[in-house]
């Protein structure tokens, strides 16, 4: 009895695991339709996701080398060659652009990593404890806030000088305050709450309600303003670029594109038009992509 017992036994965590697999690939593809039924939203979704893989295979589709320098064909027109034309140097402005998104990508998801995680604890820690604590960590974030975020970036970098980490750096300075103002927002409307009263009954710490009840039920909102701030990020790290704080010569940012093809830009349009249109398409996907997240995980938009 026992011996033909056991095949059951061991075919039952089996079950369970592709059971919970199945519902979770199920909740992928509700969330997946959800976001198609928004036009705008599907559009910014599949320019992020083009995004991703070029910067992921910028090798297999790059035509050139991007830092390859062919000064005897400088500042070519659009081409079956060069198919977004060539720089003052000679070096193919598609190949420069498809390895620019690597760079950008690179930028916007460590600041987005960075960012979340700050903004979301100090709010909270604020937003729950009140107070002195509140009083303090706002204020730091009213002077943060105060300063325009590329100025703010600007004096960052010109106190840690050039360079694509330290760009990283100055960006995740600027934008964690609005998260953090959010996410004490939400914390405020939550830690009166009757779950929570029935939590601290039962004698748990306040670092558990923070992480266990508190804080999950502020991530919607706080991934739905990250994502939102990838525009500004984008914006921001392209800036610091063009004014030659980024990323140095002779890397294909997108930013330091345009601000060497600036010379020659009634010559030569394709020089700033492109990685402009690059940076403007990009920016325009992350806000609607926003929107649309914005408009599944917050039930208060229905």
């Amino acid at each position: 009895m026992n011996i033909s017992s056991e095949p059951a036994l061991q075919t039952r965590p089996s079950a369970a695991t592709s059971g919970k697999l199945g519902l979770f690939l199920r909740s992928v593809l509700d969330f997946l339709m959800l976001m198609l039924k928004n036009p705008l939203t599907a559009i910014g979704a599949a320019i992020v996701f083009l995004l991703i893989l070029v910067a992921v295979f910028a090798p297999l589709l790059a035509s050139h080398d991007p830092l390859a320098q062919d000064l005897a064909n400088a500042l070519q027109a659009p081409g079956a060659a060069h198919w977004f034309g060539t720089d003052e140097f000679g070096r193919d402005q598609y190949s420069r652009l498809v390895y620019g998104s690597r760079i950008t990508l690179y930028i916007v998801a460590l600041v987005s990593v960075t960012v979340g995680p700050i903004g979301l604890m100090l709010g909270v820690v604020a937003g729950y404890f009140g107070g002195k604590v509140d009083m303090v960590l706002m204020r730091v974030t009213d002077i943060f806030i105060s300063f325009p975020s590329l100025v703010l970036a600007l004096a960052f970098v010109a106190a840690l000088g050039p360079g694509l980490e330290h760009v990283v750096i100055a960006i995740t300075l600027t934008a964690w305050p609005p998260i953090a103002r959010l996410a004490r927002a939400e914390t405020l409307s939550l830690r009166n709450a009757d779950f929570i009263s029935a939590v601290k009954l039962q004698g748990a710490s306040p670092l558990r309600i923070l992480l266990r009840h508190i804080v999950p039920l502020c991530l919607p909102s706080v991934i739905i303003r990250i994502t939102m701030n990838m525009a500004g990020i984008i914006l921001t790290a392209a800036g610091l670029g063009f004014l030659g704080l980024g990323a140095q010569p002779p890397d294909p940012e997108w930013g330091a594109m345009i601000s060497s093809g600036r010379r020659y830009m009634m010559e030569c349009w394709w020089l700033v038009t492109i990685p402009g249109l690059a940076i403007l398409l990009n920016s325009l996907a992350f806000n609607f992509l926003g929107d649309g997240l914005r408009d599944i995980l917050d039930p208060r938009t229905e």
